[in-house]
């Protein structure tokens, strides 16, 4: 509206009027008025319309005002317009960002290339279907054990075993996967010719499975490697193919192209890193795409949870059960951590990464070396902790 100590007859109208000011480019919303241009005031016309100044020595944020004339002698119809208009863009309500858009950005940027923002569609196909997966597995028959246990001694939970087939099929089909290794897996799988590419993927397709009985939050993890050049894959041996495989995937973190997981709980949740910051992505289920919804993300520096199997405490050494204590009970009588624990590492860290804090999974006297997986789990996750300004550690 136009302040009332500026010569105004005003007659307000029921609807209000979009004005566009030629000199600012700046749209905004306002209320139509009468606007009497006299002493006090210079009025230019153009194009039909008049601008209107108010003319004050020394004021800065002066009102500009879109006027029209009425017809009657010194008066128009005005709109006013903000004296520090925001710039148009194209974003509206309505706009949003989805997974494929930003990797497509990333690739204009030479962040990626063309062939792993194809594997990352290709991973993100996979998480969608395990997320269809997950939501009707108590309707669907995909609870309980598939009567089998994978490489680490495990039993296999039937969605571990559906999993596994979706994340392969998915990689497979991508054609830009050389070798694919996964948890569930006895050995890395080199990719058939007809659908080879370069890159490298090892996931654990359903982290968590103990837990898809009740109904608590799973998740997906990989990371994803380029070949080393002294691993050949073209060879016609079998024990040398396979051997090969398992060189190329044995790589350090520190060699890590990119990583995320994808959060199987109330809303499915894809986080991802290409070693340029931590984004995260949530699946819209009216469009099936995933939107990013969690921009550029930082662990807060400061965290007041842990999240540890303290059912394990009397396993632990002596070193992390005082450290453990000190946590619990400062000696400094600051206020304490309090403990949030899952049991499934997705939503344990995912929880981490949002919150602060810290999470781990120590050896103890059973498990010397933990239970996470270097290969699949840890490296993964803390590539993506590390992007996201925290530390990983083993």
């Amino acid at each position: 509206s136009i302040p009332s100590r500026s010569p105004v007859n005003h007659e307000p109208h029921n609807t209000d009027a979009m004005a566009t000011a030629a000199s600012t480019h700046a749209r905004v919303r306002t209320t139509r008025g009468i606007c009497t241009a006299n002493k006090g005031w210079k009025a230019k016309e153009q194009r039909g319309w008049m601008d209107a100044k108010q003319k004050k020595t020394g004021q800065t944020d002066t009102r500009v005002v879109m006027a029209r004339a009425t017809g009657e002698p010194g008066k128009v119809h005005a709109v006013t317009v903000d004296p520090k208009p925001a710039q148009m863009s194209n974003s509206n309500e309505f706009a949003v960002q989805t997974l494929t858009t930003w990797l497509l950005n990333e690739e204009r940027k030479g962040t990626i290339d063309n062939e792993l923002v194809v594997v990352f569609s290709s991973i993100a196909t996979a998480c969608k279907q395990i997320a269809s997966l997950v939501n009707r597995a108590g309707i669907s028959n995909l609870t309980g054990l598939a009567g089998e246990t994978n490489v680490q001694g495990e039993d296999q939970k039937k969605l571990d075993v559906v999993s596994n087939d979706v994340f392969c099929n998915c990689l497979r089909a991508s054609g830009r996967t050389g070798i694919i290794a996964s948890e569930e897996e006895d050995t890395p799988v080199a990719v058939e010719d007809t659908y080879s590419g370069n890159y490298i993927v090892v996931f654990d397709p359903l982290d968590g499975s103990s837990n898809i009985d009740a109904g608590i939050s799973t998740g997906s993890i990989w990371g994803i490697y380029e070949p080393t050049a002294e691993c050949r894959m073209d060879v016609n041996d079998a024990d040398e193919l396979v051997q090969n495989c398992i060189v190329n995937v044995c790589q350090p973190g520190s060699g890590l192209l990119g990583a995320g997981y994808c959060m199987y709980s109330s809303s499915t949740v894809l986080v991802l890193s290409i070693g340029a910051g931590v984004f995260g992505f949530t699946l819209d289920p009216q469009i099936g795409e995933f939107v990013l919804t969690h921009d550029n993300v930082k662990i807060p520096e400061e965290g007041k949870i842990y999240s540890f199997n303290e059912g394990n405490y009397a396993s632990w050494d002596k070193g992390l059960q005082d450290y453990m204590a000190e946590l619990k009970a400062p000696a400094d009588g600051s206020k304490p951590y309090s403990a949030r624990y899952i049991g499934s590492l997705v939503g344990d860290f995912h929880r981490t990464l949002l919150y602060g804090g810290i999470y781990g999974y120590p050896g103890d006297k059973k498990n010397l070396n933990g239970k996470l997986r270097l290969l699949y789990e840890c490296a993964p996750m803390s590539f993506i902790a590390e992007q996201a300004g925290g530390k990983g550690s083993t």
